[in-house]
């Protein structure tokens, strides 16, 4: 079998071991997995550890040492070339000058992928050397292929054949018994929408909070749950709140929830509503729909993509209350249960780890 290696360079000092370092990338790492059967695969991170752990067909690899971040790279190279790799799949694009180290330690057999986590395109050296470093690489993977339209725009990506169409992560929730976790978080309403996210402009949960506002008024039984990280929009969404006191009881401020007690309230709900401006995949939306959520997004790229042009769910303009107003209204008059299944078929065909694992697969065969 060929091997691929996928090669993180930025160094997780705040885990020491392997076991809680793999949960927590579990999205990113059933990936990998679902990639052992095509590849042998090495996966090469740095914690607080030193030593291998296989684990479900993956080989991971963590080398104990520190130094600078050219040294650390160097070194990471050397021990990449050890396992002969036949593709060497970069986490991020952010690390031209790595790659070109890379390159020149490989020489020309082995091909390089990089996958976007969401960076933009760099300015000044960073921005040069990305544009360097580009005839060396084979392909570079984002959740949509027009998020690399200004990549090329900006010439940093001189063929736009590179530009592959691949997600990053996915889901490792399932869909369970709503009525269960609904009574597992105590949430309810009718229909009930979750919101989660960081309280940001680029988030946008004010504009969400006003269409849902004018939304209630005229669904009694709705409910708008959300679930934040930070706390910089509060005293916003507080003010909009008191501003409007008879619906205010319909807004219930859960706050931060652990990783693992999101299944639940996924499967509780029955909207995903997110008024993001831009994201690299949307990966709480990948979750929820995991679960069976239905999509109330933003008209944006990597949401296209996941919602195979609003095949499923319904998208909205980023930004305009009145336009989101419009489509809770308009999709909360669609069979759940029919809008539940596209949701879990798109999915099945477009989400999944093994579909992921397939479409580099393919891209790995085309070069």
């Amino acid at each position: 079998m060929p091997v691929i290696v996928s090669l993180t360079y930025t160094k997780k000092s705040q885990y020491s071991r392997p076991e809680d370092w793999l949960f927590r990338v579990r999205p990113y790492i059933g990936v990998l997995e679902a990639l052992s059967r095509y590849f042998t695969v090495i996966s090469i991170d740095r914690i607080r550890f030193g030593g291998d752990y296989p684990l479900r067909g993956v080989y991971h690899c963590f080398p104990d040492f520190d130094g600078r971040r050219l040294t650390a790279a160097l070194r990471l190279h050397r021990l990449t070339r050890q396992f002969k790799p036949d593709v060497v799949l970069v986490q991020g694009m952010n690390f031209p000058l790595q790659v070109l180290l890379l390159r020149w330690r490989l020489g020309r057999r082995a091909k390089i992928i990089v996958q976007n986590h969401a960076e933009k395109p760099g300015t000044g050296l960073r921005g040069w050397l990305q544009r360097l470093s580009d005839p060396f690489v084979s392909a570079y993977l984002f959740t949509a292929r027009e998020m690399g339209d200004e990549w090329i725009s900006r010439r940093i990506i001189r063929r736009a054949g590179k530009v592959r169409e691949i997600m990053e992560a996915s889901s490792v929730f399932t869909l369970s018994d709503r009525a269960g976790a609904r009574q597992c978080t105590g949430m309810e309403g009718s229909p009930l929408f979750l919101w989660v996210g960081r309280l940001d402009a680029n988030k946008d949960p004010l504009t969400v909070l006003r269409a849902f506002l004018r939304f209630a008024r005229v669904a009694p039984a709705a409910q708008l749950y959300m679930i934040f990280q930070t706390q910089a929009l509060l005293p916003d969404i507080e003010d909009l709140l008191n501003r409007e006191p008879g619906v205010r009881r319909r807004v219930v401020l859960l706050g931060e929830k652990t990783h693992d007690e999101m299944e639940a309230y996924y499967n509780a709900a029955d909207y995903i509503v997110s008024g993001s401006h831009y994201e690299g995949s949307g990966y709480a939306v990948c979750e929820a729909m995991s679960c069976g959520c239905i999509p109330v997004l933003t008209d944006i790229l990597s949401f296209r993509r996941m919602t195979g042009n609003g095949s499923c769910g319904i998208l909205y303009t980023p930004g305009d209350a009145d336009s989101l107003f419009r489509a809770m209204d308009r999709i909360t008059t669609c069979d759940p249960a029919v809008e539940r299944e596209k949701v879990l078929r798109r999915f099945r065909e477009a989400l999944s780890f093994e579909v992921i694992a397939a479409g580099i697969h393919q891209v790995f065969v085309s070069l």
